[in-house]
């Protein structure tokens, strides 16, 4: 399939795959989310008159990446004690996180994709905490979609990113970089699209778009601090790749921005891991076979790819 190089193709592709609509309560609680003046228990109507949702919720506040000392079993107290933000944003990733297809596209594996996500959204929220940022739930909200459109995208052009994901070579080439030269648009451009069709909120659509886009971001930091978060967790190895091509460039970054005080990057890693390995069993997901914390030890083996 033959594509021009400009995004009102790539605007009529993701129009002609008919995305997938987010449920009625996902939609409802952004609605809520965009007037400050709303209580907690405005929030609470949308999940409780959507059990699939509320047992999701109370399933993610009792879990012991919170490790409350009692069994929470109301959504009101929920959302007193977890704050309307991050109930809100695990709502929208829970319900993303069941809509994306799950293609039989050569290499792809969507269950890959979302352990990167994870260990992503914890870096860029652990990230903007250090940065002394007070939106880190979005940044972790927004890391954890930026690579949303690419099961969607393998899914309606499979001929094109199979041969895409092999001229990857294990990372050496990143995916948008090869996008971009094939049809002069990324997957991030696709994501942004979707932000939008949803009308989830512009912050979210920018920093899902320009999660690529690292080098502009660094130009700048002070100005640029929520997009270098989420731009900076895209670096981060990825669990089917047995080299880190981007560990240099990672490194660079991350000296230049995070303050003086901040943990050295290996311990920073440490802390992600123990994270993922407290909040991955909330979204039923495994561990990738390399934690992040031993891509600082050169004396270890390699990953095995999953394929």
């Amino acid at each position: 399939m033959a594509i021009d190089q400009d995004n009102s193709q790539l605007d009529k592709l993701l129009v002609g795959a008919q995305l997938p609509a987010l449920p009625q309560s996902a939609i409802r609680l952004l609605e809520l989310s965009q007037d400050p003046n709303n209580a907690s228990a405005d929030f609470a109507v949308p999940i409780e008159s959507d059990p699939g949702l509320t047992g999701q919720v109370l399933r993610f506040v009792n879990s012991s990446y919170f490790g409350f000392s009692h069994e929470i079993s109301s959504i009101k107290l929920a959302i007193s004690l977890v704050g309307i933000r991050t109930i809100k944003n695990f709502a929208l990733w829970s319900a993303v996180f069941s809509l994306m297809p799950n293609p039989k596209c050569g290499p792809f594996n969507l269950k890959s994709l979302w352990q990167d996500s994870l260990r992503r959204a914890v870096f860029a929220r652990r990230f903007g905490k250090l940065l002394g940022l007070s939106n880190a739930e979005d940044l972790f909200a927004a890391a954890l979609l930026q690579d949303m459109a690419v099961p969607l995208l393998a899914k309606e052009l499979p001929t094109e990113y199979e041969s895409l994901l092999k001229h990857r070579r294990g990372g050496q080439v990143s995916l948008s970089v090869l996008e971009a030269s094939a049809f002069g648009w990324t997957h991030a451009d696709a994501g942004a699209f979707i932000a939008r069709n949803w009308h989830l909120p512009e912050t979210f659509a920018s920093l899902i778009e320009t999660h690529v886009s690292l080098d502009e971001h660094v130009l700048d930091v002070s100005r640029n601090r929520e997009a270098l978060a989420v731009s900076l967790s895209a670096l981060l190895p990825t669990a089917v790749d047995d080299e880190w091509i981007d560990r240099e460039r990672f490194l660079a970054a991350y000296e230049r921005c995070a303050p003086p005080n901040a943990a050295p990057p290996a311990a920073f890693f440490k802390a992600i891991d123990n994270e993922f390995a407290e909040f991955a069993p909330v979204l039923k997901l495994a561990a990738p076979a390399k934690p992040l914390a031993e891509w600082f030890d050169s004396r270890l083996e390699p990953a095995e790819a999953i394929g």
